[in-house]
C-alpha cells in the first residue's frame, strides 16, 4: 500500500524523497547529521559541517527519536539518504500495523480478521499519513498501542507480576516511549498516572503499583538520557530559547473536538471533501489542519464508545477502560481544557500542540471497535465474519487512505533533487575537501520567517548532497557563536568578500528565491569586483560564486552582543526593551583571554541605576534616564568561548500601555564591542 500510494515501483523512484520542502529539509538534515555521527545521545549535539567555521551547536534544540535517527542515519551510509528515509517511512506503517495486531490479538484475544482490520486502519490514520516526512518522528506510532496496553495492565490486571510477560510489556513500553517522541511520552505518562491512581483506589496490588511506578521512572530516565545535552552541554543557558512557545499557541494547536469529524478537503468523496472545504473557509482559528480526522470507522466507533459508556454509567456499572482513557485525553487536550489551564497558570507552553493526542484517541477507538466486533461476530460462520471484516476494512481504507501521489509532483521533486546532486558534484570538484561556503541570504535556525519566496530550512539543500563541504547555515539563532554572520548580512559586496576571504571561505552560495530581484544586483556587483567564476544550478535558482580564501585565515568575530533572556524579542522604533534583568552574550573565538572595549547605548522610562555583570561579577555601574546615553566599559578582559553579561536595574519594570510586550525596565538603542589588540580582521 505504501509503495503504491507513493509511486515507489522502481529502484530509480526510491532515489528521491517523498517530500523536498519546508520541514522535510530539517528532518533530512538531522538524518544526514546522524549518518555522520553528529547525533549520539549523551554527547554534545554539534553538527560539524554546519555553522562553519565553529560547527552548529544544537544542544538547546531537542532531537526526538535519537535511536531512530541513528538507525536511519546508519542505513543511509549504506544505501543513501533518500532510499533510507523511504524505507523508514514504509517501516513506520508496517510497524504500526504489526504492533496494533499483536496487542489486540495476543493480549485482548481479538479474532484475527478483526485484529487485521484495526491494524491496517490504525496504520493509515490521517494524523500519520498526512504528516509525512516533514513530521518524521510523529509517523512512528507503533509505541502507542503498546503504551496503552501497559497502562491497562497496571490499572486492571490481576495477574501482573514482576517475572511475567506483562511486566516486560510495561517496562519495555516505558523505555521505548522515553526514547521516542516527547509528545507521545507526555500523553502516556498522564494515562499511566491515572492507572496508578485507579490501582491505588481499587485493589492496591503491590506488584501493579511497583511495576507501574518503575515504568514511569524508566521512561523518565530514558528521556533524560536521550536529551542529556539540554542540561549538561549548553554553554549559553541565559540565551533566548530556540523554540518560541506561548499561551496563544496552546489555544491555536489544542485539539478542537469538531476536527475529529471533519474530513480533509482533498477527500476522494466529493461530499466529504465539501465539508472539509467549508471548514477551511469558515474556521478562523486553525492549527494543524485536518490531522485529527478519525475516519468513518473511527467516528462510528467514537459514538459507539460514548453510548456504551453512558449506558454503563446509567446502570451504575464500570465504564470501559478505553472510554475512561479517551475521556481524560479529551478533557486535557481540547481548547479550554487542562492544557490551557496549565499554560496560563504555570507557563507550561512547550507541549502546545495537544491536537497530536489524536493518535491515542484513534488507537483507543479502534481497539474498542475490534474488541466489540470480535465478540459480536463470534458465533458467525468464518466466511461471513471474514466478509464483514473485509467490508469494514474496505470502507475504512477508502475513507482514510489519501490520494495517490501526483506524478507531476513526484517528477518535480526528482528534478530538484537531481539539480542539487549535480550542483554538489560540481562544487566538490571545484573546491578542496572541507572548504567553507557562506550562504546568502544569511538565515537563523530553527523556525524563522525567511525572506521573499525562500522557504524555511531550504539552505540545507547543499549540505544534504555534499560529502565534505562545510556551510555557515545551521548555526543556532540567538547564540553568540553565529552572531558574526549578521554583521555581513547587509554588507556591501566588497566588504562581504574581503571579510569572508579573510575568514577562509571559498565560495558564496546564493539562493535567488531569497532576494526581491533574484540576486541580480548582487551578482552584477560581484562580477564588477572580479568574482565572475560561477556554478549555476540546473534549476537556475542557486548560484555558487567562487572566492579567493586567505592562506592564513582568521576566525570571525561579532561586532555586537547577542540579546538573551529578559529582552523582548523585537525592537520597537530602534529600541530593544528589557522587561527584567537582561542577559547579553559574546563569543571570543580565540583560545586566549583578550581585552575588549564595551559600549552600550541605554535609556529608561524613568531615571535609574543599571549595573553590568560579567559571569556574575559586577564590572560597572551606569546612571541612565529617558535620553539615550552611551555607557562604556573601557577595558574588560574576556576569556575564550562564550561570555555572558547581565544588566540589572534598581527599579522594577513598569507596564507602558496595553497589549503584549509593554512591560519595560530599560532599553538598548545600540551596542559595540571592540578588541583592544590586533588579531582578527574586524
Amino acid at each position: 500500500m505504501w509503495v503504491g500510494l507513493n509511486g515507489r515501483w522502481t529502484l530509480a523512484s526510491w532515489q528521491a524523497p517523498t517530500e523536498y520542502a519546508g520541514d522535510a529539509f530539517e528532518v533530512l538534515a538531522r538524518l544526514r547529521a546522524a549518518s555522520e555521527g553528529d547525533a549520539w545521545p549523551m554527547r554534545p549535539q554539534v553538527v560539524e559541517r554546519l555553522g562553519a567555521p565553529f560547527g552548529a551547536y544544537w544542544n538547546a534544540y531537542p532531537t526526538p527519536d535519537k535511536p531512530l535517527m541513528l538507525g536511519v542515519g546508519g542505513l543511509a551510509r549504506i544505501i543513501g539518504l533518500f532510499p533510507a528515509t523511504n524505507l523508514a517511512q514504509l517501516f513506520a506503517q508496517v510497524s504500526a500495523a504489526l504492533m496494533f495486531y499483536w496487542v489486540v490479538r495476543r493480549w485482548l484475544r481479538v479474532r484475527w480478521e478483526w485484529a487485521a482490520v484495526g491494524a491496517l486502519l490504525f496504520a493509515y490514520t490521517h494524523s500519520t499519513t498526512l504528516r509525512g516526512l516533514g513530521h518524521f518522528s510523529f509517523v512512528f506510532v507503533w509505541t502507542v498501542p503498546l503504551g496503552l496496553l501497559a497502562t491497562w495492565l497496571v490499572a486492571r490486571s490481576r495477574r501482573l507480576e514482576w517475572r511475567s510477560a506483562g511486566a516486560a510489556v510495561c517496562l519495555g513500553a516505558a523505555g521505548l516511549l522515553g526514547a521516542h517522541n516527547p509528545y507521545y511520552l507526555y500523553f502516556w505518562l498522564q494515562l499511566m498516572a491515572w492507572a496508578l491512581v485507579a490501582q491505588w483506589l481499587g485493589a492496591r496490588r503491590r506488584a501493579n503499583l511497583s511495576i507501574g511506578g518503575t515504568a514511569v521512572m524508566v521512561a523518565l530516565a530514558m528521556f533524560a538520557v536521550m536529551h542529556w545535552e539540554q542540561w549538561f552541554f549548553q554553554d549559553e543557558p541565559s540565551a533566548k530559547p530556540l523554540l518560541v512557545r506561548n499561551y496563544g499557541g496552546t489555544e491555536r494547536y489544542a485539539l478542537k473536538p469538531i476536527e475529529l469529524f471533519v474530513p480533509p478537503p482533498t477527500h476522494r468523496v466529493g461530499s466529504l471533501a465539501f465539508v472539509g472545504q467549508r471548514y477551511d473557509r469558515w474556521a478562523e482559528w486553525r492549527g494543524e489542519d485536518f490531522l485529527p480526522y478519525l475516519g468513518i470507522v473511527g467516528i462510528v466507533g467514537f459514538l459507539w464508545m460514548g453510548a456504551a459508556a453512558a449506558r454503563r454509567l446509567l446502570m451504575a456499572r464500570a465504564v470501559p477502560g478505553q472510554a475512561l482513557s479517551t475521556a481524560w485525553l479529551l478533557i486535557f487536550s481540547t481548547v479550554g481544557g487542562v492544557t490551557n489551564v496549565l499554560a496560563l497558570f504555570t507557563g507550561l507552553h512547550l507541549f502546545r500542540a495537544t491536537n497530536r493526542v489524536v493518535i491515542f484517541l484513534s488507537a483507543l477507538v479502534l481497539i474498542f471497535v475490534v474488541v466489540r466486533l470480535s465478540r459480536a461476530t463470534g458465533a458467525w460462520p468464518g466466511w461471513l465474519r471474514g466478509l464483514a471484516a473485509a467490508a469494514v476494512l474496505a470502507l475504512g481504507l477508502y475513507d482514510q487512505v489519501p490520494r495517490l501521489m501526483d506524478p507531476a509532483r513526484r517528477q518535480e521533486i526528482e528534478a530538484t533533487v537531481a539539480a542539487d546532486e549535480k550542483l554538489a558534484e560540481e562544487m566538490e570538484a571545484a573546491l578542496p575537501p572541507g572548504a567553507m561556503i557562506f550562504q546568502l541570504p544569511a538565515l537563523g535556525f530553527p523556525e524563522i520567517i525567511p525572506p521573499w519566496r525562500l522557504s524555511d530550512y531550504e539552505h540545507f539543500r547543499p549540505y544534504l548532497m555534499a560529502r565534505e563541504l562545510r556551510f555557515n547555515y545551521g548555526a543556532a539563532k540567538f547564540r553568540a557563536r553565529g552572531r558574526w554572520q549578521w554583521d555581513l548580512a547587509d554588507a556591501e559586496p566588497a566588504v562581504l568578500t574581503n571579510r569572508l576571504e579573510a575568514y577562509g571561505f571559498s565560495a558564496l552560495y546564493l539562493n535567488r528565491k531569497g532576494f526581491e530581484d533574484g540576486a541580480e544586483a548582487l551578482l552584477g556587483e560581484l562580477a564588477v569586483l572580479g568574482y565572475d567564476q560561477r556554478i549555476v544550478g540546473a534549476d537556475g535558482q542557486t548560484v555558487v560564486v567562487m572566492l579567493r580564501p586567505s592562506a592564513q585565515p582568521v576566525l570571525p568575530e561579532a561586532r555586537h552582543l547577542v540579546f538573551g533572556r529578559g529582552w523582548h524579542r523585537r525592537a520597537e522604533r530602534g529600541v530593544r526593551w528589557a522587561f527584567a534583568d537582561a542577559a547579553l552574550s559574546f563569543y571570543n573565538p580565540q583560545a586566549k583571554t583578550r581585552a575588549f572595549r564595551i559600549e552600550l547605548e541605554l535609556s529608561a522610562p524613568e531615571p535609574q541605576t543599571v549595573e553590568l555583570f560579567h559571569e556574575g561579577e559586577r564590572v560597572s555601574t551606569f546612571e541612565i534616564g529617558r535620553e539615550p546615553t552611551w555607557c562604556t566599559v573601557p577595558v574588560l578582559q574576556l576569556p575564550d568561548g562564550v561570555n555572558v553579561f547581565e544588566l540589572r536595574s534598581n527599579r522594577t519594570a513598569t507596564r507602558r500601555g496595553a497589549g503584549p510586550n509593554r512591560l519595560r525596565s530599560f532599553g538598548m538603542h545600540d551596542d559595540k564591542i571592540t578588541p583592544l589588540e590586533a588579531g582578527n580582521d574586524r
